[in-house]
This record gives C-alpha cells, sequence and structure tokens, in this order.
C-alpha cells in the first residue's frame, strides 16, 4: 500500500466517524425537543406527544397545547440555538481564539442595549408594536458586530485587534445598558431584565418563521466559504500564501455573524455562553476542518438550547425558569476551564 492510500483510508475514515457524530447529533436533537415539548406546567406523555405531532391525537387540548403554545417554543430553541452555534464557531475560527463568541465579544451587549432603548423610550418612537424590541435589537447587534470590524480594522484587522476592539463595545454597552436601566421607570426596568434574562416563551409561529429564514440563508454561504476557513486555522500568513482573501473572507464572516446573533437575540433576548461552548464541543468530536466543524456546532447549539429549555420548565415544577440562567451555568464552569486550559498552555 502507497502512502497515498494510507492517506485517503485514513481520511475516509475519519469522514465516517464524523458522519456518524452528525447523525448521533440528530438523534439527540429530536430526543431533546421532544422532550421539550412534553415539559411544562401540565407534563404531557412523550408517546402523547409523539401521538400529537403525527396528527393522531384524539384530544384537541392536548393538540392545542402541542401545536400553538410549545411547539414553537421547542423549534425556536432548535433554530436559535443553529445561529448561535454557528455564529460562535465563525467568530473562534477568523479571530483565532478559543474564548471569542458574540457574547464575549459585545454583540449581544449591543442587542441587548438596542432592546433596552425600545423599552424604555418606545413610547416616543414610532413603531410601537411587538416588533419594534426585536428590530431595535437586531439592528444594534449589527452596529455592534460592524463596530468591532471597523475599529479593528484600523490596524490591519487582526485577530488580536479585533478580540480587543469586541472586549472594548462590550464594556461600553454594558455601561451603556447600565444608564438606561438607571433611569427607567419600575416597568420598564422589570421588562428590561425580563428580556435580558432570555426566554423562548415569547415564540410565535412567524416569529420562528424569519429566525429559521436567517438562519437557512446564512448557513449555504457559510459553507461556501468552509475550506477558505480552515485554510485560516493555520493563520493569517499561510493563509493569503494559499491564495486566500483572508480580509475579505473575515468581513463576510462578520456579516453573517451580525445577521445570525441579530435575529437569535432578537426575539429570545441574551441567551448566554451557547456560541462558546457549542464550538467547543463539536471540535472534540470532528476536529477542525469547516465542512463538519460548522453543521456539528450548529446540531451541538441546537441540543444544548433544547435541553436547556427543557431544564428550565423542570427546575421550578409549575414555572418557567430563565433559559439564560440555566445557559449561564452550564457555560460559566465551561469558560472558566478554557480559561485554565489556556492559562497552563501558555505557561
Amino acid at each position: 500500500m502507497t502512502a497515498q492510500d494510507i492517506v485517503w483510508a485514513e481520511y475516509r475514515r475519519l469522514a465516517v466517524r464524523r458522519t456518524a457524530v452528525l447523525l448521533i447529533d440528530g438523534a439527540a436533537i429530536v430526543a431533546t425537543a421532544t422532550l421539550d415539548v412534553a415539559t411544562g406546567p401540565a407534563f404531557l406523555p412523550i408517546a402523547t406527544v409523539a401521538r400529537s405531532l403525527a396528527r393522531l391525537a384524539e384530544d384537541r387540548t392536548v393538540d392545542a397545547i402541542v401545536w400553538s403554545i410549545r411547539l414553537p417554543v421547542a423549534l425556536m430553541a432548535l433554530v436559535v440555538g443553529a445561529a448561535l452555534g454557528l455564529s460562535g464557531a465563525i467568530m473562534q475560527t477568523i479571530l483565532n481564539n478559543p474564548l471569542a463568541s458574540s457574547y464575549t465579544l459585545g454583540v449581544s451587549a449591543g442587542a441587548g442595549f438596542g432592546a433596552a432603548l425600545v423599552i424604555v423610550f418606545g413610547a416616543a418612537m414610532p413603531m410601537s408594536d411587538a416588533y419594534a424590541v426585536p428590530v431595535s435589537a437586531f439592528a444594534f447587534a449589527g452596529v455592534a458586530c460592524a463596530g468591532v470590524y471597523l475599529i479593528g480594522s484600523t490596524r490591519g484587522a487582526t485577530p488580536e485587534m479585533l478580540v480587543l476592539a469586541g472586549i472594548a463595545l462590550l464594556f461600553l454597552f454594558q455601561a451603556l445598558l447600565s444608564l438606561l436601566q438607571y433611569v427607567a421607570s419600575p416597568e420598564a426596568l422589570q421588562q428590561i431584565v425580563f428580556w435580558l434574562f432570555g426566554s423562548l416563551q415569547r415564540a410565535t409561529w412567524a416569529k420562528l418563521a424569519i429566525v429559521a429564514a436567517v438562519v437557512a440563508l446564512c448557513a449555504p454561504a457559510l459553507a461556501r466559504d468552509a475550506w477558505r476557513l480552515t485554510a485560516m486555522k493555520l493563520g493569517d500568513e499561510r493563509a493569503r500564501a494559499l491564495g486566500i482573501d483572508v480580509r475579505a473572507v473575515r468581513l463576510r464572516a462578520f456579516a453573517l455573524i451580525s445577521l445570525l446573533t441579530g435575529v437569535a437575540v432578537a426575539f429570545v433576548g441574551t441567551i448566554g455562553f451557547v456560541g462558546l461552548v457549542a464550538p467547543h464541543v463539536a471540535r472534540i468530536f470532528v476536529g477542525e476542518d469547516q465542512r463538519f466543524l460548522l453543521p456539528a456546532s450548529a446540531a451541538a447549539g441546537m441540543a444544548i438550547l433544547s435541553a436547556a429549555s427543557a431544564a428550565s420548565k423542570l427546575v421550578v415544577p409549575g414555572a418557567l425558569f430563565p433559559i439564560g440562567i440555566v445557559t449561564a451555568l452550564i457555560g460559566v464552569p465551561f469558560f472558566i476551564g478554557l480559561i485554565v486550559r489556556s492559562r497552563r498552555a501558555y505557561w
């Protein structure tokens, strides 16, 4: 057997293994989503949920609960998890930083400020319908993402400069958000805090369709750059040596991150750490090949957020625990582990 045959055999083995991981992820997504639909103030047996989903249930009350209330929430958890997982994987790749995510680099903070702005001054704004807060959150997520790129590009848009720009904007938007909370009325302050906790309970079929459409449009655009993103993990200089326009790829990636993160947090609020944790979970099983890492990160985000959604309804029986707290409780220990691991590797 020649060396080329050995390389091809190893590549096929890795491809089979990575495909198996994606299939297992798919099974986990189905299981967690079904559990998410079954859990709630009125727990429904899994068999009853399955019959309702198959349109075989005879009880119209069960159908109303499943299709009108719980299914939009469960599916929103999946599409938002996919959006956050994808955006986190792309941000960690283009910045070559394991701690990078839209949450840690200020994009989610920008969205939170945009939402709070409408909540506090919404009465004086022309658009005061149910979509005013999501639109403002989406717009300021885009502003934050554009700000990170524009500030970082003043010194060549290097990964280090972009990370520093993101941290600066994170503190800026957090300060502005604190200012709005300080001047807000008690009612507006309560709404801001509730929005910042993150909640999937605001999901509707119309909002679900918007988020799903954005994810469906962004995913193929990311897939087209999969090889270029994989090459960028070798460093900017080596990527340029392979003929890749690093600046253009990074700019496209930031635009897509803005769309994915903006639409995700616009409708469900700030849900942290999914974009940080999901890519690392995927990377453990499929490696750095973006052709597999991107779908695996999306799948991991879907499974994590769906499981967190179910857990949020089981923490306090009969009540809905804020999902943002659940994901933070999962993400903070993982985040600390990454910091400790990075420091050990540095020293």
